[in-house]
């Protein structure tokens, strides 16, 4: 029996995600956590086959609880369920030590295939993110302004780019609005930017907000 933790900040989609794993005979949810902390303390106490891990979440968001896990716990395959389109996230997700990536739209399709493929020991990606990682392997010379950020300062890109505010932003990512604007301007200096304008832009035309 494969041992699966949801960890989900939504009820209902942890709800619906122990419905489709609930119609196998081979897989099990053994526990939820409703963030990254609680997953952290569960997966602390005793040990899980595969982690099924939303990206955003209150407190304490996915990538950096992946990069604990990835720490603490490194033989536990990870996949990450979200929102977010591949185009954001899926590629600095899997440089980080996910064993898959699956958007919440594609999770009824795909994954249990995901579950299974990642508990023998390999790794679950869609067919058009192969295809994009083939691409970036190419173009790994000529990386666009965004690819230099670090992993923090991109998310905070991609959230100015959806027109959050920086307030807005330190409340949904548990920082302070004087650590935001540090990203902010970092991130400005490194694209060689002047305004949030000019940022917001960029992250449309590039396909980094939806």
């Amino acid at each position: 029996m494969i041992e699966v933790i949801i960890a989900d900040d939504h009820p209902i989609v942890r709800a619906g995600l122990k419905q489709i794993i609930m119609e196998q005979a081979d897989i099990s949810v053994a526990a939820e956590a409703a963030n990254g902390i609680d997953l952290l303390r569960q997966v602390r106490e005793r040990d899980y086959d595969v982690i099924l891990l939303d990206l955003t979440m209150p407190g304490m968001d996915g990538l950096d609880v992946l990069k604990q896990l990835r720490i603490e716990k490194p033989r536990i395959p990870v996949v990450i369920l979200t929102i977010h389109p591949e185009s954001q996230y899926a590629l600095r997700i899997l440089k980080a030590g996910a064993a898959g990536y699956l958007t919440k739209a594609s999770a009824d399709g795909e994954l249990i295939k995901a579950i299974r493929k990642v508990h023998r020991g390999g790794k679950y990606i869609s067919p058009s993110l192969a295809e994009r990682i083939a691409f970036a392997l190419d173009e790994d010379t000529h990386k666009l302004p965004h690819e230099t950020l670090s992993d923090r300062e991109y998310q905070v890109l991609c959230l100015i780019g959806t027109g959050k505010t920086v307030s807005r932003i330190a409340d949904e990512l548990a920082l302070s609005v004087k650590t935001v604007s540090t990203y902010r301007t970092r991130i400005l200096e490194k694209m060689r930017m002047e305004n949030n304008a000019e940022l917001i832009h960029y992250a449309v035309q590039n396909g980094l907000v939806e």
